[in-house]
């Protein structure tokens, strides 16, 4: 039985400024992602009494596009064009991206901790937020933001935040990673210089407000090695294995565009809720479950099946 409500509605000023920020902030990461790909940028350089056209890049690395033609010519004007629209383009939208944050933020749209917020964006930035789910307490945050209500009680009580690896993916992940010379380590470092390793627990992150991230895993097995270090070279993070991460590996995916207390947005990925519902009560199920989690485990199972009820229902006929 879902009994009396758990949760109360944003206002409406609250709902239209987050329908706002949200085309905005979506914009902006299209126009972001424009401009990034004529980043760099094209010249004509002289040899031998002829013209070439070069391509350079971010880092300063060159390529000749061949010699000066009619071909290369509006290759030229062309990407100087896009690069000119892309950038116009980018800087308007970032302007009213600040905008959009400061009125989320004085509305009072959000309320996730800006830690979080960033660690989601340097995550996203580092362009690996793909290999990455969060799990647990933080998930109804995005439920709740879906929903456009505030989930009451002791539900959100939390001082970390579980990050799930997706360990299915971890070549791709290291590809990618040391493309930006960084460890895991160092990356969440970004969201928030204060973190350091907790002795003894090479897994969980705390910052100098007692703030926690843990990087969980799957079992081990299959293809995956054991013990297993985000980046092989650095002193990294140690991800510690979780009995649920297999089934929410596999639990359909869900993403949602969050605000935090400061205005800040990040999109969070983690999963589906009817999925969530289905293995927090598992979980709970498990004897060497802690009996003060399970209690908690179980609240939150029954506050997010009662907020899809009541407030998603299109959602109830996607349950597996």
């Amino acid at each position: 039985m879902l009994g009396t409500p758990a949760f109360f509605d944003l206002s409406e000023n609250q709902t239209r400024q987050y329908i706002d920020a949200e085309t905005v902030y979506r914009a902006w990461r299209q126009a972001r992602k424009d401009a990034a790909e004529v980043r760099g940028s094209m010249l004509w350089r002289e040899v031998s009494g002829k013209r070439y056209l070069i391509r350079t890049s971010p880092r300063s690395a060159q390529k000749s596009l061949g010699p000066e033609s009619t071909a290369t010519q509006q290759i030229f004007e062309k990407f100087m064009a896009r690069k000119t629209t892309a950038e116009s383009r980018l800087a308007s939208l970032k302007a009213e991206l600040a905008t959009q944050v400061r009125l989320c933020r004085a509305l009072r749209v959000g309320r996730i901790p800006s830690v979080v917020l960033r660690i989601l964006n340097v995550l996203e930035d580092a362009s690996v937020g793909l290999h990455f789910m969060v799990i647990g307490t933080h998930a109804l945050y995005a439920y709740e933001t879906a929903a456009g209500v505030r989930i009451q009680g002791n539900a959100m009580a939390t001082r970390d935040v579980d990050l799930l690896f997706d360990s299915r993916q971890r070549l791709a992940f290291t590809a990618t990673i040391e493309k930006t010379d960084s460890s895991l380590l160092s990356l969440l470092r970004k969201a928030d210089p204060t973190f350091d390793m907790v002795p003894l627990e090479k897994c969980t992150l705390r910052n100098d407000k007692g703030f926690e991230v843990d990087v969980v895993r799957r079992m081990a097995g299959h293809s995956d090695p054991h013990p297993l270090r985000m980046r092989s070279d650095e002193d990294d993070i140690w991800p510690v294995q979780v009995s649920t991460g297999e089934s929410l590996l596999s639990a359909r995916k869900f993403e949602q565009l969050v605000v935090s207390v400061s205005g800040e947005m990040a999109v969070m990925r983690t999963v589906h809720p009817l999925d969530f519902v289905r293995i927090k009560r598992r979980l709970a199920k498990m004897p060497q479950r802690d009996s003060l989690k399970r209690g908690k485990d179980l609240l939150q199972a029954d506050f997010v099946e009662q907020l899809v009820h009541e407030r998603l229902p299109q959602w109830v006929g996607n349950s597996k």
